[in-house]
């Protein structure tokens, strides 16, 4: 018995120094086992859940808004004669600077954008994409070609529409621009620099962007989509295809998109446009009145309760704001019940008011509401015009 004792304690004394010089000098060992004969633990992720899958239809593709609206967008070239300097008709000069100097008339060509807005061949665009140009042709996304006359446009807007005589056209669907937020994704689609039909992606990167010296009327929507030249008169389509805006302009200093572009508000090129259908020009509201925006400093010298608003600085003697009883220091809140952030959109409000009708205004004076009901005017001719509204 005392010998099979001693046999236990001398095994159990070698497995506790086996067991020590592991622990010290292989520990992985032990945790190896521990692993491959205890439970494993599982540790639970979040990941994304996956999309049903859409015969036809890629996720985060916006093929089927450039399907909608790719075929309603145009081409526009333009040819124009450029005047000559009468020296060139002169023997003498040609004599002495040269006799390649040609004296004939030189012709200029020009490119931009458009948008088929009726099956009946109406072509909305840029007012400077065809501005004294002598010929215009119009090329369909299809390749055809038409030659097109011009119904009307709207310097002031920078708006001008065509006809081509071509029916049954596909045509764009009109979206609302009042729905659009900072961050939205739009595609301008247009012909830049002449290479065909391009779509390019961005998104919108400001609202009624104004005093850009660009228009007389400025309520732009600003995009980092990339424009370019030819782009013009083309079309700022929403994720689903709707047209919001027409592609104006760019700031650029070397000429190339540097992603800061202005497209005009659907709401606006419609306006105009259909004024320019029926009558062949634009009439536009007005009141006479020179306006100043409220700025905090300036609300705070005047002791004004608020800086919202401008201030009227001017009126036009026996004006209809003259006669209404618009008194100069009342400041202007509201036309029709919009409200009047700054000048620009007071500017805006007023054009889109009709002469002849009677419209309310709210003002501000001695810090007191009160309206004033005026009976608008005809925008005056541009030199007038600017001088009041």
């Amino acid at each position: 018995m005392h010998k099979l004792w001693l046999i236990f304690a001398q095994t159990a004394t070698v497995c506790l120094g086996i067991l020590f010089v592991v622990m010290t000098l292989k520990p992985e060992w032990l945790n190896r086992v521990s692993f491959e004969t205890s439970p494993q633990q599982v540790t639970v992720v979040r990941e994304p859940v996956a999309e049903k899958t859409v015969v036809g239809r890629t996720t985060n593709s916006y093929r089927d808004a450039v399907r909608r609206a790719m075929p309603a967008v145009v081409s526009i070239y333009t040819t124009k004669e450029v005047k000559r300097h009468p020296f060139l008709n002169d023997p003498l000069f040609r004599r002495f600077f040269g006799e390649q100097l040609d004296p004939s008339p030189q012709r200029s060509s020009g490119l931009g954008s458009g948008v088929i807005v009726n099956a009946d061949g109406y072509v909305l665009t840029n007012n400077h994409v065809i501005e004294a140009a002598d010929e215009i042709e119009v090329a369909l996304a299809d390749g055809k070609r038409f030659p097109a006359k011009v119904v009307g446009t709207d310097p002031d807007t920078d708006v001008a529409v065509l006809h081509i005589g071509a029916t049954q056209l596909p045509t764009i669907t009109f979206g609302d621009d009042n729905n659009l937020r900072l961050g939205d994704v739009v595609l301008a689609i247009g012909n830049p620099l002449g290479v065909g039909q391009t779509v390019t992606m961005g998104i919108v990167s400001g609202l009624r962007r104004s005093g850009l010296g660009i228009n007389t009327f400025e309520s732009f929507i600003q995009t980092d989509a990339a424009i370019n030249q030819g782009n013009s008169g083309g079309a700022l389509i929403d994720s689903a295809g709707n047209l919001v805006g027409i592609n104006s302009a760019i700031l650029s200093q070397t000429g190339g998109s540097i992603g800061i572009g202005f497209a005009i508000p659907v709401s606006t090129a419609k306006l105009m446009m259909e004024q320019l259908i029926a009558t062949g020009t634009v009439t536009r509201g007005w009141i006479g009145v020179e306006a100043q925006d409220v700025t905090p400093e300036l609300a705070e010298s005047l002791k004004l309760a608020a800086s919202t608003g401008v201030i009227i600085a001017g009126l036009a003697r026996n004006g209809p704001a003259d006669k209404a009883g618009m008194k100069l220091g009342d400041i202007l809140v509201a036309v029709e019940g919009k409200p009047v952030p700054d000048s620009g959109v007071m500017l805006n409000l007023i054009a889109q008011l009709t002469p002849g009708q009677k419209a309310n205004f709210k003002v501000r004076r001695n810090n007191a509401d009160s309206d004033v009901v005026i009976l608008v005017g005809k925008r005056p001719k541009p030199k007038l015009a600017e001088q009041t509204e």
